[in-house]
């Protein structure tokens, strides 16, 4: 008995409105955010310009990652070619010992390759994907998300969540077909 009891007070409700279109969407994130809302998301089929400043949402560290590791990698195929040039020597044509200009191509294209990858796992790491399960793939509603949907939600997990009052300030604010889903 004390099992479910515990599986009932983990399990995540999360409260779905759904708004006419990109403005209304936009308007309120920003109303959600002036009121204090943390662990609420928007979603709409294409991506919204704006939407990260009105959600307050702060600017992304993939692209300070991407550039760590890509010049980590640059400097690491850098010292690579120097070595390389010292321990298999090779004396053609009356060139330097190191000749830089000729390791240019393989150091670009290694800082490239591993930038382009670090941006590709970096994301799926940051946005947590994949996820192949959320509370959110129980709504019918929801559904329309990736055809013609644009959906506030607010999870259990938010500080000032409290169910009555989440659904009257989405309602309030030009949300239709306010749910709750459980998951």
């Amino acid at each position: 008995m004390s099992a479910s009891k515990e599986k009932q007070t983990d399990e995540v409700a999360i409260v779905l409105a759904e708004f006419d279109g990109p403005a209304t969407l936009i308007e309120a994130a920003k109303k959600m955010r002036d009121a204090g809302y943390k662990a609420f998301d928007c979603h709409s089929p294409f991506p919204v310009h704006g939407m990260d400043q009105a959600m307050g949402l702060a600017r992304s560290p993939l692209a300070k990652i991407c550039f760590v590791i890509a010049m980590s990698a640059v400097l690491g195929m850098a010292y690579f070619t120097y070595w390389l040039s010292f321990d298999y020597k090779l004396v053609i044509s009356g060139k330097p010992l190191f000749s830089y200009v000729a390791y240019v191509p393989p150091v670009y294209a290694v800082g490239i390759l591993t930038c382009a990858l670090t941006a590709v796992v970096g994301m799926m790491v940051l946005n947590g994907l994949p996820q192949p399960y959320h509370p959110l793939f129980n709504s019918d509603n929801f559904a329309r998300v990736t055809q013609d949907g644009f959906f506030v939600s607010v999870e259990s997990t938010d500080p000032q969540y409290d169910e009555a009052k989440v659904k009257s300030l989405l309602a309030s604010l030009g949300g239709t077909n306010v749910e709750v889903v459980k998951g």
